[in-house]
């Protein structure tokens, strides 16, 4: 009997193990597994609780998604929302070291810093810190990585509510676009560098401006590199199109920080349309080209420059 009374708890354990019914603690199978930009498994035994964010596009869409307390440190070219200036800056030019000290769960990079800054991100990995490299460099890729921002906060509800928000906002910029006759859609060219470099056909910059209803006179820019949503255009092909440019649109940044007056100045420029009829404007970087909820928002301004009596809606 005793015997029986011994056997009994362990074949009832040994099942358990053959079905799946026991699991270690800390399996693998109970962590959050997000595959990053790089093809990387980013594993956390828990949604992260003590973020540093290295890319401005990241720490918004954190605060999109209703995060704050957790996120302990940013990059250091923060511009909004507000209450990221108020946080602890780090930079991925720096060391290492400093981030490791602040000991965050989770540290959120982008393939550029992957790319030319590997020694970084691993003495930060060697540490037993994980980061995920993520860069959406289009809107289906931002669409899903809102998604794995969800996953690795324990924000899926919020994401799926930003997604949803976003689709819906899209299809309001669709139903104002359809409206207008094809040949009477206005010719843009977008300027994103100051020596006359524009977007590729598949980058943010130019989804904003088809769902805008603008033609992309550029469409056929290819990029400067491989991977690179910057492409090389030159004055002789700009001035070239000159003739059916309607309006002329300036993508204000740090790679760019052109006036319209200096603009109208150019030479050779005078030959463009949008220069003769006083059509420059700028827009900002950030809600044309970072992916972040406020592609909507460059959606919207530039709807309002091509077509305002269109574009009404906030």
């Amino acid at each position: 009997m005793r015997t029986r009374m011994i056997l009994f708890p362990l074949i009832i354990f040994l099942i358990g193990i053959l079905t799946g019914c026991a699991r270690a603690p800390n399996a693998a199978t109970d962590s959050i597994v997000v595959v990053d930009d790089l093809g990387k498994e980013v594993r956390l035994k828990a949604p992260a609780q003590r973020i540093v964010s290295l890319y401005a596009a990241h720490t918004e869409n954190l605060y999109s998604l209703g995060l704050n307390e957790e996120i302990i440190g940013v990059s250091d070219s923060e511009s909004f929302p507000p209450a990221a200036l108020a946080k602890p800056s780090y930079s991925f030019r720096g060391d290492a070291e400093k981030i490791i000290a602040v000991r965050p769960d989770l540290v959120l990079a982008r393939t550029f810093i992957a790319n030319n800054y590997p020694d970084f991100i691993r003495k930060i990995e060697a540490a037993g810190i994980p980061v995920a490299v993520l860069y959406p460099e289009n809107v289906d890729q931002f669409l899903l990585y809102l998604k794995k921002l969800g996953q690795l906060t324990g924000r899926e509800k919020e994401a799926g509510a930003l997604v949803e928000e976003f689709n819906a906002r899209l299809k309001k910029a669709d139903e104002l676009v359809a409206g207008i006759p094809l040949q009477e859609r206005k010719k843009v060219f977008l300027e994103t560098n100051s020596d006359i470099m524009t977007c590729t056909p598949d980058s943010n910059a130019a989804f904003v401006l088809a769902k805008a209803g603008a033609v992309n006179v550029a469409a056929d820019a290819k990029a400067v590199k491989q991977g690179s949503t910057i492409a090389p255009y030159g004055l002789e092909r700009l001035v070239a199109n000159g003739r059916d440019i309607d309006v002329y649109i300036v993508q204000k940044g740090e790679m760019n920080k052109s006036r319209v007056e200096e603009i109208y100045l150019r030479p050779g420029y005078q030959v463009i349309k949008a220069i003769n009829s006083r059509q420059v404007y700028l827009v900002d970087e950030a809600v044309i080209s970072r992916p972040t909820m406020r592609l909507l928002d460059g959606i919207t301004l530039v709807g309002q420059i091509l077509y305002p009596e269109r574009f009404k809606y906030n």
